[in-house]
């Protein structure tokens, strides 16, 4: 009888296809992972988490851990927005660098963010190895200069990392970068031996394995329709409900109208990914020898690594506005060919599109509202890592230590030019302006 009931839930789920994974190599090579049940009744928890992917579940991870109990709130699959269909770079620091939050905050406060900058990476290693997560960990990252503006950039940048504790910088020149990227199209750059590489979808997969054997509940395809503020808060999916002393809200790019003031400061944006059928072992090492992850330092830039099982995956672009582009291999094969053009007879496999939040800084919004709803949203791109932070400083806030999170939540959160109507239009010129610029070097 419990088969057949789980039988017919797949075939209800299977009618909106929508809210499975996207048809992504990610999710063809994702590791088993069971559908959860749907919210049907109403629970009671010390924490509701709304949004399964890598903030929510780093949340969940760090509270249970901490003793809380938690319920997880998901309205598609664990991993199914950002999470599970991000280039998969473990890229240190945040979106915009240490000097410019100083700039903001002056120099005492931004000692604190230097001292977040690598703890993202470092968290998603902890909880490979304290969970057996497999989800093919590779480390070293390279940012890859186009000329020699973005050069000077990348010395800055080292020194600056480096003022901050990141001891495994060493900068390369154009016969190092070659001997790491088959491609004539870098002058040279930096290489993070902290940084890496890994399969997101399956690192998120991993993660809610880890919230449940812990004790922490998770409700697939239950989406948070309405919050009832006060204390306790009360969110309200469309056959269930949650009671709970704590609210953490999640939802980044796909979180909708369910909390207008989140909505109102940021953007969701769109980026494209492509994966090549598996390279031949020659091809694979000749690409990329030391199987590190790239990416350049355009103002728009282009990301790549291989795959566990040896693709190239090849990601680039940003769409404002989050719409599907209606060809993404017109959007990124030329990227591709033109940083490695003897990929031409390369077939594609696969491509797909994922939303991220953008905010007007550059710089994640932290913040709560009201006395128990508290939320982080609008990694503008460089979630992996952040968002492993946000789990920490969003659990370390509700057992009562505010000092880092209260460093985030006191970054401005400043409302786009026009509001949401001018948003895209505003943000697609100034990509533009920046793209230019990077194009002539200046």
């Amino acid at each position: 009888m419990q088969q057949q009931a789980g039988s017919m839930e797949s075939k209800q789920r299977t009618q909106n296809p929508q809210l499975e994974h996207a048809s992504s190599y990610y999710a063809a090579s994702a590791n088993p992972s069971p559908l959860r049940e749907t919210l049907k009744e109403d629970v009671t928890t010390d924490v509701c988490i709304i949004g399964a992917g890598y903030t929510g579940l780093s949340s969940a991870l760090h509270l249970l851990e901490a003793g809380f109990n938690v319920v997880v709130l998901e309205a598609a699959r664990v991993g199914w927005g950002a999470s599970g269909r991000n280039g998969g770079q473990i890229v240190n620091s945040y979106s915009r660098d240490i000097d410019v939050i100083e700039k903001t905050v002056g120099k005492e406060k931004a000692r604190l963010f230097g001292e977040m900058a690598f703890e993202g990476g470092k968290i998603i290693r902890e909880r490979v190895e304290k969970y057996n997560i497999e989800c093919d960990l590779k480390n070293g990252g390279v940012f890859a200069a186009l000329n020699a503006k973005q050069m000077h950039e990348l010395e800055h940048q080292k020194a600056l990392w480096e003022r901050h504790g990141n001891d495994q910088l060493e900068m390369l020149n154009q016969n190092d970068i070659r001997s790491m990227v088959d491609t004539e199209r870098y002058v040279g750059g930096l290489l993070d031996k902290s940084g890496g590489h890994i399969h997101p979808l399956n690192l998120a997969l991993g993660e809610a394995a880890a919230v449940e054997s812990l004790g922490g509940k998770i409700y697939e395809h239950s989406a948070a329709i309405r919050i009832e503020r006060g204390e306790p808060v009360k969110v309200f999916t469309e056959q269930g409900s949650v009671t709970a002393s704590f609210l953490i809200v999640a939802g980044n790019a796909y979180l909708g109208g369910l909390m207008p003031e989140l909505r109102a400061k940021s953007m969701p944006c769109g980026t494209q990914v492509i994966t090549t059928e598996p390279l031949t072992d020659e091809q694979a090492k000749s690409l990329l020898p030391q199987d590190y992850c790239v990416e350049d330092c355009n103002y728009l830039l282009d990301y790549f690594r291989l795959s566990g099982d040896k693709r190239l995956i090849y990601g680039g672009g940003v769409v404002y506005g989050a719409r599907d582009p209606a060809d993404i291999d017109a959007i990124i094969i030329p990227k591709m060919l033109k940083t490695f053009p003897q990929l031409s007879n390369v077939k594609i496999d696969y491509r797909w599109t994922g939303n991220f939040l953008m905010t007007l800084s550059r710089l994640p919004q932290v913040g709560r509202v009201g006395s128990n709803i508290y939320y982080s949203q609008g990694c503008s791109g460089h979630g992996v890592t952040y968002t492993h932070l946000a789990g920490r400083l969003l659990s370390e806030v509700l057992r009562g230590q505010a000092e880092r999170y209260d460093a985030f939540a006191s970054l401005p959160h400043l409302p786009f030019p026009g509001g949401h109507v001018l948003s895209v239009p505003f943000s697609a010129l100034g990509a533009w302006y920046y793209t230019m610029r990077d194009k002539f070097g200046i």
